[in-house]
C-alpha cells in the first residue's frame, strides 16, 4: 500500500472523493483568502480607502485618500534583481547543451521570472512538467489553485488544483504515477480525464515562513502595515492642508458690518484709529510631519532590503566598485535569500527534465548529470572600467584564462558564442599562443 493510500484510508475512510475533502479543510480556504487579500492589495484595495468622510463648517467633505503603490515597485526589484539577467547553465558540455535546448523551447527563463513573482507576492508557487508533442514545458500553478497534500514527515504525497469557472468547479488530482480530471458540471462529481504521470508530482517553491515548513510567507506581510500608516499620514496631512488650515478673519475694535468680497486679493478695507484686522490660521507641524514619513519610509527600505539609492533617495557620483557592493550589500543578501528557494526548486526540475529525455530516448551517466549546476548573475551596478582593468591585469599575470575573463566581462552574455567567434577569428588560439610563450620566459628566467 502506497503513502498516499495509507493516508486517505486512515483519514477519509477510502472514499473516492476524498480531494474535495481536502480542499475544503480549514487550513487550505485560510491560505487561499490570504492569498486573496493580498490579491486585493496589490490591485489597489488599501486600508486607506475605507476612511470614512465627515462634516466641516456643516458641509460633507470627503476624506483624502492617498494610495501608495511601493510595494510593486519594490517586488519589481527584488524579482529583477535576482532574475533579470538569465540563469546561466554549467556542467558537462553534453548535458548542458541538451538542457538549454529544453530551456529556449520551453521558455524557461521567463517562467523562472513568474514563479519568483509569485512567490515573492504570495510566498509559495508550483510547477508541473509535462511533455506536448515531444517537447518538455512547465505550467505555473497559483497560490490559490494548489493544494499540496504532506504527510506527518513534510513529504509531499499527492497535489490538487482546483478552481471556479462559470459556476463549475474543476479538479485535477496529481499523484506518482496518475492525473485524474474531474468537474462537477451538471451537479454531480464525474472523472473527465486520465493520463499517465511521467513527471512525478509538481515542484514546490516556498518561501521561508517560521511557522511551517511546507508554507510559504508573502514578503508582503512584512511590509503592508509601514505603508498603511504611510498612506494614513500623507492623506491627513494633505487633508489638514487644505481644510484645517482655512483662516479666519479677525477685526478687533471696530465692527466690519458688509462682508469681506471672496475675491478680497488686491482690494482692501479702512479702519478707525485703534482698529485692527487680521487672519487667524492653525500652524502645523510641517518638520515633525518630514521626520515621521521619512522615518517609515526609511523602515520600509531597511525592511524590504531595498537600497534607498535604487529608489533615488540617495545622492551618488563616481564610486568605486567597493563601494556599490556596500551600497547593496542588504540587495545581495536578499537575492541571496530568494535564491536558495529558486535554486532548490529548480534542481527538482532539473531532475524531472531528466527523466523526461529518457522517454526521448535521451540518457546521460550519473557523473555527467551530477555535473549540471546553475549559476545567479545578481543586476547590481558595476565599475565596468575597474572591472575590466582588474581582468587585464590577472590576464597578463596568466593567473586566469580566456574563458573566465570573457564570463566576468560585464559587455559579454553568451559566453560559449563569444569563445566561438574568437577561434573562428584565431584571436583565442593567438592569445593562448603569446599566453604560452610568456610562461616560457618567465620559466628561463627563474
Amino acid at each position: 500500500m502506497t503513502k498516499l493510500n495509507q493516508y486517505i484510508k486512515e483519514k477519509y475512510d477510502n472514499s473516492n472523493e476524498w480531494f474535495m475533502e481536502f480542499v475544503n479543510e480549514y487550513h487550505n480556504q485560510a491560505r487561499v483568502l490570504e492569498v486573496e487579500r493580498l490579491k486585493n492589495y496589490l490591485n489597489g484595495d488599501h486600508a486607506i480607502l475605507q476612511r470614512q468622510g465627515f462634516k466641516h463648517n456643516g458641509k460633507e467633505y470627503h476624506a483624502k485618500k492617498i494610495v501608495l503603490n511601493y510595494a510593486k515597485t519594490i517586488l519589481s526589484f527584488q524579482k529583477s534583481y535576482l532574475l533579470q539577467t538569465p540563469i546561466t547553465l554549467i556542467g558537462n558540455e553534453k548535458v548542458v547543451s541538451e538542457y538549454k535546448k529544453v530551456s529556449k523551447q520551453g521558455k524557461y527563463d521567463r517562467l523562472n521570472m513568474k514563479i519568483l513573482d509569485k512567490v515573492l507576492k504570495y510566498g509559495e508557487a508550483y510547477e508541473y512538467l509535462y511533455m506536448d508533442n515531444g517537447m518538455i514545458k512547465s505550467k505555473i500553478i497559483g497560490a490559490d489553485e494548489g493544494y499540496p497534500l504532506y504527510n506527518e514527515e513534510n513529504e509531499m504525497i499527492a497535489f490538487v488544483q482546483m478552481f471556479v469557472n462559470d459556476g463549475i468547479s474543476y479538479y485535477t488530482v496529481f499523484t506518482d504515477d496518475v492525473v485524474e480530471r474531474y468537474d462537477n458540471k451538471g451537479g454531480e462529481l464525474r472523472l473527465t480525464a486520465r493520463y499517465a504521470n511521467l513527471s512525478g508530482l509538481p515542484v514546490a517553491y516556498t518561501s521561508d515562513n517560521e511557522l511551517s515548513e511546507t508554507e510559504g510567507r508573502s514578503e508582503l506581510s512584512d511590509w503592508v502595515s509601514i505603508l498603511d500608516n504611510m498612506e494614513s499620514l500623507l492623506s491627513k496631512h494633505t487633508e489638514a492642508t487644505e481644510v484645517f488650515l482655512d483662516p479666519i478673519f479677525l477685526s478687533i475694535g471696530q465692527q466690519i458690518k458688509e462682508s469681506l468680497p471672496a475675491d478680497i486679493v488686491g482690494k482692501g478695507i479702512h479702519l478707525d484709529d485703534g482698529g485692527e484686522a487680521k487672519y487667524l490660521q492653525a500652524q502645523l507641524d510641517v518638520k515633525s510631519f518630514e521626520n515621521t514619513y521619512k522615518t517609515l519610509q526609511s523602515a520600509l527600505l531597511d525592511i524590504s532590503s531595498t537600497p534607498a539609492v535604487s529608489m533615488g533617495k540617495t545622492d551618488i557620483s563616481n564610486l568605486s566598485e567597493v563601494s556599490i557592493r556596500l551600497l547593496f550589500s542588504l540587495a545581495n543578501v536578499k537575492a541571496g535569500v530568494n535564491e536558495q528557494f529558486m535554486r532548490e526548486g529548480i534542481e527538482q526540475r532539473f531532475d524531472k527534465i531528466r527523466t523526461l529525455l529518457k522517454y526521448k530516448g535521451i540518457e546521460f551517466s550519473d557523473d555527467d548529470f551530477d555535473t549540471l549546476d546553475h549559476v545567479y548573475h545578481y543586476a547590481q551596478p558595476a565599475n565596468d572600467k575597474e572591472i575590466i582593468e582588474n581582468l587585464k591585469v590577472l590576464k597578463d599575470m596568466n593567473s586566469i584564462s580566456t574563458e573566465t575573463v570573457i564570463s566576468k566581462t560585464p559587455y559579454i552574455q553568451d559566453i560559449a558564442g563569444e569563445l566561438d567567434k574568437l577561434k573562428s577569428e584565431g584571436v583565442l588560439n593567438r592569445n593562448d599562443n603569446m599566453s604560452e610563450d610568456k610562461r616560457k620566459d618567465n620559466a628561463l628566467v627563474k
